[in-house]
């Protein structure tokens, strides 16, 4: 199984550095796992939607550059489905299926992700109705993923 994770901006404090190599670590038993990490824009402090949309297609041009045309690719965008733990780790063993060993998760930048890459999609999911900074959503993607591999193989981890 390849999963590759696309982000953009880079992690930056070392705690969310150790964190994710933690669970790469940990998922290198599972699966080979490739984090993507793209330049992230600066934003203006009161930027307008017309400048907010052109750093969401400059970010997504960098992310689409990088996407592959194999397997499928799941964006983690707030109106997109959600799971609890048990369900997500069901749905990931389905989309390994319909993606053919090859899964791409995508995690925006400070504004979102643009339409040519929301187009893109084969699958939206959501973690909460809550913003969560880039960094910390690439733990929580990695986390659960863990997870996910976890329950499916009856292997014990925490509820």
């Amino acid at each position: 199984m390849n999963i590759t994770v696309i982000t953009v901006g880079s992690l930056k404090e070392k705690f969310w550095k150790d964190a994710c190599a933690e669970y790469a670590k940990r998922l290198s038993a599972y699966c080979r796992l490739t984090v993507t990490e793209v330049k992230d824009e600066k934003t203006p402090e009161g930027c307008p939607p017309a400048m907010e949309e052109k750093i969401r297609e400059k970010e997504g041009k960098r992310i689409l550059e990088k996407l592959k045309d194999r397997g499928l690719t799941i964006v983690l965008e707030i109106r997109g489905d959600r799971f609890d733990s048990i369900a997500f780790s069901k749905a990931h063993e389905r989309w390994e299926t319909e993606g053919r060993g090859d899964l791409t998760f995508i995690i925006g930048g400070s504004l979102g992700l643009s339409q040519e890459v929301l187009a893109k999609a084969d699958r939206k999911i959501s973690f909460s109705d809550m913003t969560f900074p880039h960094q910390l959503m690439r733990v929580i993607l990695l986390e659960q993923l863990y997870r996910s591999y976890r329950i499916r193989n009856g292997e014990p981890y925490h509820k």
